[in-house]
C-alpha cells in the first residue's frame, strides 16, 4: 500500500510540474521547489526532505557550473568577434537559406553527439550556430529542436547511457540489445534530417525569405574585443572542445579555465572584465537557479522513493492479454515516459521487471529492450525533466523551458515512431 501511495504521488508530482510548466502558469523554478516538496509533505517525509534536496544539489551541482561557466566564456568570445567568421564560413557551406541553417544543425548535432554526451553536444552545437539564426531572424526553438532530435537518436549508441543500462539490466550482450535497431536508427537520422529541413523551410515561409536576402548586420551590444585575439580564441575554444570530449578534466573546470583565458585575452583590466561578466550574468544566473531547482526535484523524487515507487507499480500491472503487444505499445510510450523516469530507475527499475512479465509468455528480454531504447530517455532525453541536459539545452539557447517542450515534443514523439513503423516492418517488434 505504501508503494503504491508512493508510485501515486509520484505521478502526480511530476504531471503536476509538466502541466505547470508547459502551461506557464508559474515559472520552472517555483514548479521544480514546490511540487516535489508538497507532494514529500504530503507522503510524510517530513524534515527529510530538507537532504533530500541538499542530495540533489550535490548531483547537480557540476552540471550548474558548467553551464555559467560555459554561459560566460561563450558570451566572452562572441563579444569578442570570434564567430564572425564562423558564421561567414558557415553561410557559404550551408547558405543562408533557413531551411539550409537548420539541416546543418542536424548534422553537426548528430556528428557531434557520436561520442555519447548530450551535454557536450549542445555546448559545441547550440553556440556555434546561434549568432548565424539571431543574423538571420530565425526562431530559436528550432535550434533547440533540431539538436535535440539528431542527440536523442543518436543515443542510441551502444556506449549511449541508455543502451548501456538496458544491456546491464537485462544481462544481455550489446550486440543482441543494438544490431537489430541499428536500421531503424538510420531511418531515424534520417528522419530527422527530414523533420529539420521542413522546420527551416517553415522558417522561410514565416520570414518571407527570397533567393537571395540581405543579411541584417548583428547589433553589437558589447565593445568589440582585440582583432588580434581571433587566433588565440580559437586555439582556446578548439582546446576547450577537445578537452570535453577527452573527458579527463570535469567540463566545469575547463570552462573555469577557458573564461578566465577569454577575459584575460580579450578584455584587459578589471573594469573591462566586470562589464562583460555583468553582460552575461543575468542568463547564466537564471539558467544556474533552475538548474540547482531540478536538482531538488530529483533529490526528492528519489529520496522519498517515488521513482522507485512509479517504476515498480507500473511493470507490475501489465495485464496477461496484453503481455504480446506489450513491446509495440512500450515503444510508442517510451518517449513520453522520459517526462516520467530518470534513466536508472526506467531501466534498473522498470525494464526489468517488464521483462521479466515478458518472459512468462515467451516475448524475449531484447525485444522489450528493442522498445524501450526507441525512446525512453534516447529521443525523450532532451525535453525531460528529469535530465540535466534539458536544462543546458534551453539555458545555452536562451528559451523558455515550456516552449521548447511544447515545439519539440511533437518531433520528438514523431521520430521515435518513425523508427517504431521501421521495427516492426523489419520483424524487431510485432503489433
Amino acid at each position: 500500500m505504501q508503494e503504491i501511495s508512493g508510485a501515486l504521488l509520484g505521478t502526480l508530482a511530476v504531471v503536476t510540474l509538466l502541466a505547470a510548466i508547459i502551461s506557464r502558469r508559474v515559472s520552472p523554478l517555483v514548479a521544480l521547489i514546490v511540487v516535489p516538496i508538497a507532494a514529500a509533505l504530503i507522503g510524510g517525509h517530513g524534515l527529510a526532505i530538507a537532504s533530500y534536496v541538499v542530495d540533489g544539489i550535490k548531483t547537480i551541482s557540476p552540471v550548474a557550473g558548467t553551464v555559467v561557466f560555459a554561459i560566460l566564456y561563450f558570451g566572452v568570445v562572441t563579444d569578442a568577434g570570434l564567430f564572425d567568421p564562423v558564421i561567414k564560413r558557415l553561410l557559404e557551406v550551408v547558405g543562408n537559406r533557413p531551411a539550409h541553417v537548420a539541416l546543418g544543425t542536424a548534422v553537426l548535432a548528430a556528428l557531434v553527439h557520436l561520442d555519447g554526451s548530450g551535454a557536450v553536444t549542445f555546448l559545441i552545437v547550440v553556440p556555434a550556430f546561434m549568432p548565424l539564426y539571431d543574423r538571420l531572424g530565425m526562431d530559436r526553438r528550432v535550434l533547440a529542436c533540431t539538436a535535440a532530435m539528431a542527440a536523442g537518436v543518436n543515443n542510441m549508441l551502444p556506449w549511449g547511457g541508455p543502451t548501456l543500462r538496458a544491456a546491464g539490466a537485462l544481462n544481455q550482450s550489446m550486440s543482441a540489445i543494438y544490431n537489430p535497431l541499428i536500421v531503424p536508427q538510420l531511418i531515424g537520422l534520417c528522419a530527422v534530417l527530414a523533420f529539420s529541413y521542413w522546420l527551416g523551410r517553415r522558417e522561410e515561409r514565416r520570414l518571407g525569405w527570397l533567393a537571395s536576402p540581405s543579411l541584417p548586420e548583428a547589433v553589437a551590444d558589447a565593445p568589440a574585443g582585440n582583432g588580434r585575439m581571433f587566433w588565440p580564441n580559437v586555439i582556446v575554444t578548439v582546446a576547450i572542445m577537445f578537452a570535453l570530449i577527452e573527458g579527463s578534466i570535469a567540463p566545469v573546470v575547463v570552462f573555469m579555465l577557458g573564461t578566465v583565458l577569454a577575459l584575460a585575452m580579450n578584455y584587459p583590466g578589471a573594469e573591462a572584465q566586470h562589464a562583460r561578466i555583468d553582460a552575461h550574468a543575468r542568463a547564466a544566473c537564471m539558467i544556474a537557479s533552475i538548474l540547482f531547482a531540478a536538482g531538488a526535484f530529483m533529490g526528492v523524487m528519489k529520496g522519498a522513493g517515488f521513482l522507485s515507487a512509479m517504476a515498480h507499480a507500473v511493470a507490475g500491472h501489465v495485464p496477461s492479454a496484453w503481455a504480446p503487444h506489450v513491446p509495440f505499445g512500450l515503444a510508442l510510450a517510451s518517449m513520453p515516459l522520459s517526462l516520467l523516469f530518470d534513466p536508472d530507475s526506467f531501466y534498473f527499475g522498470v525494464l526489468p521487471v517488464v521483462a521479466e512479465v515478458m518472459g512468462r509468455f515467451d516475448v524475449p528480454a531484447t525485444q522489450v529492450a528493442h522498445a524501450a531504447l526507441l525512446g525512453q530517455m534516447t529521443t525523450g532525453f532532451p525535453v525531460s525533466p528529469l535530465t540535466p541536459a534539458t536544462y543546458l539545452l534551453v539555458g545555452l539557447a536562451r528559451i523558455d523551458l515550456g516552449d521548447h517542450q511544447r515545439f519539440t515534443i511533437p518531433w520528438l514523439f514523431a521520430v521515435t515512431c518513425v523508427m517504431t513503423l521501421v521495427c516492426v516492418v523489419l520483424g524487431v517488434l510485432r503489433v
